[in-house]
């Protein structure tokens, strides 16, 4: 058995984390002794792991709720949690394909400062006589990532000032 503070330190979960699981309803399989605490079992963390997966992966408790009783109501509910886990991993593709295109674009954006930088100007990403960044220098970011040996060197100053 493991105590509230065990289970945190085992698990790099803070013990003000696992006591808002246990008021949201996440954890009815915890039990506890005479004087009214926690008692963890080794497969209780088990079920704690999947509840910081899904926190961490933007599950909202309510839905993670559901999941856990689901989890409680025994093997007629193994399809539902399969079918669960199913979408949920689309749902967390789909936001780490969002968050690559973000970073994709930071890093552009990386390219462009870090080369007007070394220019000492901006203008050399304008179209001619206007202050209007080229169509085209995206494209010339591209081709120069492509021919990148290392990302860094393409996208970070050698100096900060």
């Amino acid at each position: 058995m493991y105590s509230i503070g065990d289970v945190a330190e085992k698990m790099g979960i803070s013990t003000s984390a696992i006591r808002f699981y246990d008021r949201k309803g996440l954890l009815p399989f915890v039990e506890r002794d005479n004087a009214g605490r926690r008692k963890f079992k080794q497969n209780d963390l088990n079920f704690l792991e999947v509840i910081n997966c899904l926190k961490k992966s933007g599950v909202p408790i309510k839905d993670i709720a559901h999941f856990i009783d689901l989890c409680m109501q025994g093997d007629g509910t193994l399809r539902e949690r399969y079918d669960y886990l199913d979408h949920e991993e689309a749902a967390l593709e789909q936001r780490i394909k969002k968050m690559k295109d973000q970073l994709d674009f930071l890093r552009f954006k990386k390219w462009y400062y870090k080369t007007s930088v070394e220019a000492g100007t901006e203008k050399i990403h304008f179209t001619p006589g206007t202050n209007v960044v080229n169509p085209g220098t995206k494209h010339q970011y591209q081709t120069a990532l492509k021919n990148a040996n290392d990302l860094y060197s393409l996208t970070n100053l050698n100096s900060k000032k």
